[in-house]
């Protein structure tokens, strides 16, 4: 039982994470200690169905309540409270990278130049992917009113490209899904489910894009057990870049969002207490 509801906790934190542009819900299932076993199960659901059950249904029913639940909430956060929130969510996966490199340092693989190169790369990735809604401004963003066959097609396709980058650490899904212009009316559509407006037409959409997530899931989940397999310490490394460029990709998602921060004494001090709450709970979970 106990070990049930850490997992939902740790899905309530994934979920949370999916929401927020810079947050890759990656990085934190990597953080918290489940990252292996959640792909792990996805790729091999079948061969073990019953153990795979028990691991992803708490996480699932975790993630799938916090999107629900804190649409609203974290929105809000952030608009009016953007220095703890952030330097909160900076400190869960700040929390997390003594696991990596730990992981890191235990692989088995020999450690060569071109692993340092390739963390390097993730990390310029993840800082392009953060900095690319302030330099190309004006995307156009997708219209579910009426949609036809081909909508819903592509819909779909966006939700597999989005689960792809959810489940890549340090890679934002929903900075992604904000760049093809579907996060403001993906999240807008799940709002207005949430208060039960317009429900057939909005859960078509959400099912379509769910299947879509779902099918993007299942295809990275299996490359990327093939990574860790043939080439772990690589692997590894880039996952490293990712997560340390997260870091930094935060605050500035976050500064794009809401246009500005400002760092008055008395919020300042209760982010850097989050900070080390965040990095508190992010160490202890990803150590549990």
């Amino acid at each position: 039982m106990k070990e049930t509801i850490i997992l939902m906790i740790k899905g309530f934190i994934m979920g949370i994470a999916n929401i927020i542009p810079g947050v890759s819900g990656g990085t934190l299932a990597l953080t918290l200690g489940i990252y292996e076993n959640f792909i792990g199960a996805i790729s091999h659901f079948f061969s073990k169905l019953k153990e795979n059950i028990k691991f992803l249904l708490p996480v699932f029913i975790g993630m799938g309540l916090s999107i629900l639940t804190m649409s609203s909430v974290i929105d809000s956060s952030f608009k009016h409270f953007p220095v703890p929130t952030t330097l909160f969510f900076m400190g869960l996966v700040i929390g997390g990278v003594p696991l990596l490199k730990k992981k890191v340092a235990n692989s088995k693989e020999k450690k060569q130049i071109s692993s340092y190169v390739i963390m390097l790369l993730t990390f310029a990735l993840v800082i392009f992917l953060a900095i690319a809604p302030i330099l190309f401004s004006g995307f156009k963003e997708a219209n579910f009113n009426n949609l036809n066959m081909s909508g819903y097609i592509l819909l779909f396709l966006v939700g597999a490209i989005a689960a792809a980058t959810m489940i890549i650490p340090g890679v934002s899904g929903s900075l992604v899904l904000m760049l093809l212009g579907y996060y403001f009316p993906v999240v807008k559509t799940i709002k207005a489910l949430a208060h039960l407006k317009n429900i057939s037409t909005n859960l078509v959409v959400l099912v379509i894009f769910g299947l879509g997530v779902l099918v993007g899931i299942v295809m990275v989940a299996k490359l990327i057990e093939f990574l860790l397999k043939k080439y772990e310490a690589k692997t590894y490394f880039g996952v490293l870049g990712f997560i340390l460029a997260s870091i930094v990709a935060i605050p500035i998602s976050v500064y794009h969002e809401i246009g500005s921060i400002s760092f008055t004494l008395f919020p300042t001090i209760i982010g850097v207490v989050l900070l080390l709450v965040g990095i508190i709970i992010g160490y202890k979970l990803g150590d549990d």
